[in-house]
């Protein structure tokens, strides 16, 4: 070749001021070169399948449509080759001479303060290609176009020229020779492209061979129809995608034209790693864009609380040179997330009407992730809590229900859905605050959860219903036909009279001091003798507890101040106001430990020191009283 058949030119002003940023920046994924330039060159290959599709090729006909990268690492020169549809003269200075639509002052502005705050630049700007000079001291592009013409090189070491020469002997497609920067020469090694090509290329439509193993050996399944794919190959792809042993408990593979073309197949695991003790999990659905990896384990296309899925998520709108950095603010990724979000609640909701039993091992799994999403996203809130399940007083042990089944079989004049929380089903069933229920045959749920009171208080009502706590201090009953089929509801007999009972309440309400905010007579207690009722409705005992736990009830302003109601039908409230008239002091005694008992069975603390020397007076005063009889 002669001096006068290669030609050197000056790049682009605006290419130079690009590949000046790109090479003199740091970058935290220089991996992210061989994405480019192997998805660069599948955009060869299928430009070529669309055109041979079109007209009859003649010119290299028989050449198969593949991928190779071969690695020579005591050069340290890599090299990428395809057999696309290549370029001419014309369209090789076009594509790498230039940035195409670039010469906006605002465009550089951008791209120098990203470079100065070290963000991925690759990708966000459209500047793929010249990602190849964050590792390559030289790069040379031979190419040759499907239609036979000339063949071509390209050549530049990233500075200010490039120069184009005559390449005879050249086959269609393009290669590209990447002498090695000295900190860059583990892109030399078979093994480290082989993990890039595994990591974000797998999908990639055409073969992709290193060292003549083909490595994209797994199939982009979810590009096909349902029809065409068994169920054993839905289970290797998600032990592949999800890196499990197992069987996932659910799959959803669907596709959509609009408002975006989206292919998505996602799995529910069978475990709950973050209940194993594993850690909190990072998101576990990949994004793609024409079958390139765009953004592992995203934390963008799905919200947080749906962490726990696994899969895939392709859409062809999506620009394929999108990064991590824009995902966060594309107009596209938020739609994608609200389609891929809606679709994956209506999937779960259709599940749970399908197979009941199987959705209930679903919900004890992740019931928690859900539950999370009610008190974190108040877009989809009302359809989550359609998903919801909890025991209640008319489901069996073990046994739970949706807020649509208690909807509809609430009695006639209920207005409101009612909840009390509890460490088990045993100890609300026994406790005070379901009494009066029983007693009226008033449906309860049962929320064993300690997250639950908050889940319910932020979603506040449902299908019209208000969500009441049962330890609310207003909580007023609907007055409906009381059963005769509870033998556990008895009545105590005869009252105290009106003027003794609030006397007695009096009393109390100055033995407990500002403990208590009001001592009352009690109108929906049976059999036990008092409970403690929160004046805030919107503070249950449970919640408390929890902020009391994490020392965040400051924070909150919330006071310890509740009301104590009391069972003017109860024996020991008889007694009491009988005792306070002839031993004061233990009646103050016999007070404190119906405080102490009421705030237990409220899951509130109490001393436990204080409580068990005031226990020892009472059973002494017991025992004593026992010999004397």
């Amino acid at each position: 070749m002669t001096e006068a058949q290669v030609e050197t030119k000056q790049f682009q002003a605006e290419t130079r001021k690009v590949l000046d940023i790109v090479i003199n920046s740091l970058y935290t994924e220089r991996d992210i070169f061989v994405r480019e330039l192997v998805s660069n060159a599948a955009d060869a290959l299928e430009k070529f399948r669309h055109q041979s599709l079109i007209e009859k090729v003649e010119f290299d006909a028989h050449v198969p449509l593949e991928i190779t990268i071969d690695c020579d690492d005591k050069k340290h020169i890599l090299t990428i080759t395809d057999t696309g549809i290549g370029m001419n003269r014309e369209e090789l200075e076009t594509n790498l001479g230039t940035i195409a639509h670039s010469g906006s002052k605002h465009f550089f502005e951008q791209l120098a303060e990203a470079a100065k705050k070290d963000v991925n630049l690759i990708g966000q700007f459209g500047v793929g290609f010249y990602s190849v000079f964050m590792a390559a001291k030289s790069v040379r592009v031979q190419t040759r176009s499907w239609d036979g013409g000339d063949g071509w090189e390209w050549a530049s070491d990233g500075g200010g020229t490039y120069t184009i020469s005559p390449c005879p002997g050249l086959h269609r497609g393009t290669k590209i020779i990447i002498e090695l920067k000295d900190d860059a020469q583990t892109y030399a090694s078979k093994f480290t492209i082989e993990r890039i090509i595994q990591q974000y290329s797998t999908f990639v439509p055409f073969p992709v061979k290193v060292e003549g193993k083909k490595v994209n050996t797994v199939q982009a399944i979810w590009s096909r129809s349902k029809s065409e794919i068994t169920d054993e190959e839905y289970t290797e792809f998600y032990k592949f995608i999800a890196t499990a042993v197992d069987e996932p408990m659910y799959r959803l593979h669907f596709s959509a034209d609009a408002p975006l073309a989206i292919n998505a197949l996602v799995y529910v695991p069978k475990e709950n790693f973050e209940v194993l003790g594993m850690g909190r999990m990072q998101p576990g659905v990949n994004l793609y864009c024409q079958k390139v990896l765009i953004d592992q384990h995203s934390e963008n296309i799905l919200p947080e609380w749906l962490r726990f899925m696994k899969g895939v998520v392709d859409s062809e709108d999506l620009p394929l040179n999108i990064s991590r950095q824009s995902l966060q603010d594309n107009a596209l990724v938020i739609k994608l997330r609200k389609v891929l979000t809606k679709r994956i609640i209506k999937f779960l909701g259709e599940e749970a009407g399908r197979d009941s039993a199987k959705y209930l091992e679903f919900w004890k799994t992740f019931g928690l992730f859900i539950k999370e999403g009610i008190t974190s996203d108040f877009e989809h809130r009302a359809e989550l809590a359609k998903l919801l399940r909890f025991e209640s007083s008319a489901s069996e042990p073990g046994v739970m229900i949706s807020l649509a089944d208690y909807v509809g079989r609430m009695r006639e004049g209920q207005d409101k859905i009612y909840y009390i929380n509890g460490p088990n089903r045993a100890a609300v069933e026994y406790g005070p605050y379901v009494e009066m229920f029983k007693k009226r045959g008033v449906e309860i749920f049962y929320t064993l959860e300690p997250i639950d009171d908050f889940v319910l208080n932020h979603l506040g009502e449902y299908d019209g219903k208000k969500l009441v706590s049962a330890d609310r201090a207003d909580l007023s009953l609907p007055e409906t036909v009381e059963t005769a089929a509870e033998p556990e509801v008895k009545e105590s007999g005869e009252p105290l009279d009106v003027q003794s009972i609030n006397a007695l309440c009096t009393w109390m309400k100055e033995v407990l001091g500002d403990r208590i905010q009001e001592v009352k007579s009690s109108s929906r207690l049976v059999d036990s003798p008092a409970m403690i009722v929160n004046v805030d409705g919107y503070m249950t005992s449970s919640m408390e507890r929890i902020l009391k736990a994490s020392g965040q009830t400051e924070a909150f302003g919330m006071g310890s101040k509740k009301d104590m109601e009391i069972n003017g039908k109860s024996p020991l409230i008889k007694q009491l106001a009988t005792l306070r008239e002839s031993d004061a002091d233990f009646a103050r005694d016999v007070v404190e430990q119906l405080y102490d008992n009421a705030m237990i069975q409220a899951g509130l603390m109490v001393d436990p020191m204080v409580m068990v020397q005031r226990n020892y007076r009472i059973l002494e005063r017991a025992a004593g009283s026992g010999d004397s009889r």
